[in-house]
């Protein structure tokens, strides 16, 4: 499905415009996303869970940018990551699918939702320039992070991850040496000056301090500000009602996590 997202990018090309910013074939582009839609989930799902693709379709929609304003960001990419949750809560992925749904399928959107920023020169929706993390992600700083948690490479430090010969080596593995590389594309000069947010967080001792930051900070930046949660869809599958959390029991609140055994 979303290969055949990509493939409408190279069917609807940009137009000739004199605005540097917002190419206006951007609109045409999600446009088509609403006439097909409903379709294209109908052919990834099995005919028993057609039933939730109007409500799911919803969070597609919304998880590419918008076409009034032509711009993409936080907002966009969490209404991607709902639809995701949603596909779990349906069944069309299981437990078991956790870490294929971050490695393939999230990676593959992200490689979709730049090629629509590049493309359609889309803007980015709430950034704080130079102090926000990234004009556009947020996520898969968090999924990079973790991922780099305890793999053991004394190459791939924190510090190390505005290296330029180790974002080449290692860009391709990684998620969050990933998110750098295409920092250092499309911005120009030095790092630390483009991107400070980031440059911050290498100076953080080891990637578990990183991953907790980086979660503190989209909780307070992305899910507790009201210009993004303002959009937010809550349906049948995810509803505005508050979770459930059971109480902890006592005896287990203050002792460690324990790792699981070695085989």
């Amino acid at each position: 499905m979303l290969n055949e997202f990509d493939e409408w990018i190279t069917q609807i090309p940009p137009t000739e415009q004199p605005q540097r910013f917002g190419n206006k074939s951007f609109r045409v582009w999600h446009e088509k996303l609403q006439q097909n839609g409903i379709v294209e989930l109908q052919k990834v799902l099995p005919e028993k869970l057609h039933r939730a693709v109007p409500e799911i379709v919803q969070y597609l929609y919304e998880g590419f940018g918008n076409p009034t304003r032509i711009d993409y960001g936080t907002g966009h990419e969490m209404a991607f990551l709902m639809f995701l949750c949603c596909m779990f809560k349906i069944g069309a992925f299981t437990q078991d699918d956790k870490v294929a749904v971050v490695v393939k399928i999230f990676n593959r959107y992200l490689e979709l939702v730049r090629r629509l920023q590049l493309t359609y020169r889309m803007e980015p929706a709430g950034s704080h320039g130079v102090w926000s993390l990234d004009d556009y992600q947020f996520v898969p700083f968090i999924w990079g992070s973790a991922q780099l948690i305890g793999i053991g490479h004394s190459r791939i430090e924190p510090r190390h991850f505005v290296e330029p010969d180790i974002i080449q080596a290692f860009s391709k593995q990684y998620m969050f040496l990933g998110c750098i590389e295409f920092i250092s594309k499309v911005k120009i000069g030095p790092f630390a000056e483009h991107s400070n947010q980031l440059w911050n967080v290498s100076a953080v001792s080891s990637w578990v301090k990183v991953n907790s930051g980086l979660i503190k900070m989209y909780r307070a930046e992305v899910l507790a500000k009201f210009p993004v949660i303002q959009h937010v869809f809550f349906g049948s599958l995810l509803s505005i009602k508050p979770a459930s959390i059971p109480p902890v029991k006592k005896q287990y609140r203050d002792q460690p996590l324990q790792p699981p055994p070695t085989q």
